[in-house]
C-alpha cells in the first residue's frame, strides 16, 4: 500500500496562494514556472484535489478549451476531486467528483492507487481532512522566497513537533525543499468500508468541499 502524501509549493509564511488566488509570485520565482523533477512525488498514481485547486488548474491553462493540457500536470493519472458541485471535465481527462468525508473515501482512493502514492495536490484544508483521519504520512513541501503577508493558509491546522519528523531539508535551485513525516494517531485511521458514491446534483446537505 502506497503513502498519502501532501506535496505542495508555499511561500515563506506559510501561504499557497495570494489574497487573490493567484500564483502569480509562485511563477515569478526562478524555477517556479517549471520545478525540477526531484520536487515532485515520483510514486504517485493518483492525485486528489478540492474544488477550487481543481478550477483553479483549469482556469489558469484555459484547459476545458484546450484539453490537452491537462496530461502536461496531470498525465494519464487518475484524479478526484472532492467537491458538492458539478464541475467541468476536460475531454480524456480521468476525472472522478466525489462527495462526503475523506475517510469515506479512502478504500475507493486506495483501490485506484494500488501500491503506489495518493498525491494530495491542495488546498490546505484538503490536506488537513486527511491529516484528521490518521492517514496523512508526509508532508513536503518547496518554500519559495517570497512572503505574502495574506492568502490561503498552508496547512490550517494546528500539528505539534510529536507529530512530525524531518526526513530531508535541502536547497533546490531558489527554494527550500522540507520533507517531514508524519506520526499518525491510529484512533483515527479507521475507514469504512464502503467507497464514497460520485457527486450527485445539488445538494444542500452534503458538507462543504476543500479550499
Amino acid at each position: 500500500m502506497g503513502r498519502i502524501i501532501f506535496d505542495t509549493a508555499t511561500s515563506i509564511d506559510g501561504f499557497i496562494a495570494d489574497e487573490d488566488n493567484s500564483l502569480g509570485w509562485l511563477f515569478a520565482a526562478d524555477g517556479g514556472q517549471t520545478p525540477d523533477d526531484e520536487v515532485l512525488p515520483a510514486h504517485a498514481g493518483v492525485l486528489v484535489e478540492g474544488s477550487t485547486t481543481y478550477e483553479w488548474v483549469l482556469a489558469e491553462s484555459d484547459i476545458v478549451a484546450h484539453p490537452e493540457r491537462w496530461q502536461e500536470f496531470h498525465g494519464d493519472r487518475p484524479t478526484f476531486v472532492f467537491t458538492t458541485r458539478e464541475l467541468p471535465v476536460p475531454a480524456g481527462a480521468d476525472v472522478t467528483f466525489l462527495r462526503g468525508s475523506v475517510r469515506d473515501a479512502l478504500p475507493r482512493l486506495r483501490d485506484a492507487a494500488g501500491e503506489r502514492d495518493i498525491w494530495v495536490v491542495g488546498g490546505g484544508d484538503l490536506a488537513g481532512q486527511f491529516f484528521d483521519a490518521g492517514v496523512l504520512d508526509e508532508i513536503a513541501v518547496s518554500v519559495a522566497p517570497v512572503t505574502l503577508g495574506a492568502g490561503a493558509p498552508l496547512l490550517p491546522r494546528r500539528i505539534e513537533a510529536d507529530r512530525l519528523t524531518l526526513e530531508s531539508a535541502k536547497a533546490v535551485g531558489q527554494f527550500a525543499r522540507l520533507v517531514y513525516r508524519v506520526r499518525n494517531d491510529p484512533n483515527g485511521a479507521d475507514a469504512p468500508s464502503e467507497p464514497t458514491p460520485p457527486v450527485s446534483p445539488a445538494d444542500p446537505d452534503a458538507p462543504a468541499a476543500d479550499r
